[in-house]
């Protein structure tokens, strides 16, 4: 029996006899030869037919392939630096073909599409190699972020998808109803996560959030993923030291594995090169200085950064930046203020550099049951939703902080992307809910 395998693993099959079952993306030929680019979701190889050695009957069924006609091929796997695909430098002299399905005509033509042609057909733009090197990538940054949280102490505990308050703001939660009971889908995990590490420690939780905010920039999804540590006994400089080793180890383990595909999207890596503790630090004071001294002299202190903003401070670094100590004001109730300097808080925003902003914030959290539920009166909330979450502060109450990664804004950065559209496998946007 001829050994079926992945076209990842095609360097491992030289000279041998191989089956290789797929979809055609692309074919060319002239006279007796016919090449036929396929990919079978490990990678991407060229196959070569030559007409004597298939025969006729052979080589017309492959002639009338079209683009993502279904096929199993056989043939000997043959080393060539020039042969193109992913892993590339091999490609496929076939002996054998079998046509699975002829495909009808497909709508993605190797031609420009506008963006909602692409939107509304996402379920087949997931095929084109730009999308597939994406979310490979993204698969890679999801299970390395929880294989360094995993070897360094944090245990996995999963938070609810439905929850009866906000995490994060009333005005962005989307409503449903839980047997007449109104009811939200999850903002964040983080007030969950804050009762789990009272019995582990370390923790995190990632999965789906959601946030019904007015918002068409290329930042912004109404559904996300988000990954959230929290940490027993930890200061905010714990947490910084925490996220920069988490990033750098993401961002140098792509690097090295997904080199082919970064190369795809055409993405320089020199400055990813450079992602490497320790990041540099900046006080949320001195940013408003910078802003002032840099061509922002209307930004006001207390105000929350706008893109340019981030825009301009992480210019002034060759790495992602940690900004710290915002007002309290512009925070959500439950981060820690500075003792002596109540107007800020311990908290922190990391922003990637090249334009993309806060990838990850995060704060100490309030650990006095007296200094939270004035928060929690102050910001209007409802008292009797957040007692549970008082309850933590009354048993055992120790200083403690997390923080928040976004998947989709941090892959953005990673691979260069203009909006986040293209960093989950199907987007919720403002204006789209299809397919």
């Amino acid at each position: 029996m001829t050994s079926v395998i992945s076209v990842a693993d095609i360097a491992q099959h030289e000279g041998q006899e191989v089956a290789v079952k797929g979809w055609l993306t692309h074919k060319t030929g002239k006279g007796k030869l016919l090449f036929l680019r396929v990919r079978d979701g490990s990678g991407f190889v060229q196959a070569v037919l030559f007409r004597p050695s298939v025969g006729d009957e052979a080589f017309s069924r492959a002639k009338k392939l079209t683009q993502e006609s279904s096929l199993i091929l056989t043939g000997k796997v043959k080393k060539d630096q020039r042969a193109p695909g992913i892993p590339g430098g091999y490609e496929l002299d076939v002996s054998g073909i079998e046509v699975v399905q002829i495909a009808e005509p497909f709508p993605i033509t190797p031609k420009e599409h506008g963006v909602d042609f692409l939107l509304d057909r996402r379920h087949l733009w997931l095929r084109s190699r730009r999308q597939w090197a994406i979310l490979r990538i993204r698969a890679t940054v999801i299970r390395e972020m929880r294989n360094w949280l995993d070897g360094n102490g944090f245990v996995l505990v999963d938070t609810p998808i439905l929850t009866p308050s906000a995490a994060e703001g009333t005005t962005t939660l989307f409503e449903t109803d839980f047997h007449g009971t109104p009811a939200f889908l999850t903002q964040s995990g983080q007030l969950y996560n804050e009762a789990n590490i009272f019995a582990f420690g370390k923790v995190y939780c990632f999965g789906p959030t959601f946030r019904a905010e007015r918002s068409k920039t290329r930042r912004h999804l109404q559904e996300f993923w988000m990954l959230e540590p929290e940490v027993a006994f930890a200061h905010l400089e714990d947490l910084m030291e925490i996220e920069e080793q988490l990033v750098s180890h993401v961002v140098q383990f792509v690097l090295v594995h997904h080199a082919k595909e970064l190369a795809l999207l055409e993405r320089g890596t020199e400055k990813l090169e450079r992602v490497l503790p320790p990041f540099p630090r900046l006080s949320y004071d001195d940013a408003v200085e910078m802003l002032h001294a840099g061509g922002f002299p209307d930004f006001k202190w207390g105000d929350d950064f706008g893109s340019p903003h981030e825009t301009y401070l992480t210019e002034q670094f060759d790495k992602p930046v940690f900004v710290h100590h915002f007002p309290s004001e512009a925070k959500a109730f439950y981060m820690e203020p500075e003792p002596g300097r109540p107007e800020v808080c311990r908290s922190a925003d990391l922003l990637a550099p090249e334009g993309y902003g806060e990838i990850i914030g995060g704060s100490e959290r309030m650990s006095d049951p007296e200094k939270l539920l004035a928060a929690i009166r102050q910001h209007n909330l409802p008292e009797e939703a957040y007692d549970w979450y008082l309850d933590l502060r009354r048993y055992g109450s120790v200083p403690h902080g997390g923080f928040g990664l976004g998947v989709e804004r941090t892959l953005a950065w990673i691979c260069k992307l203009p909006h986040v559209r293209e960093t989950i496998p199907y987007p919720r946007l403002l204006d789209r809910f299809y397919p």
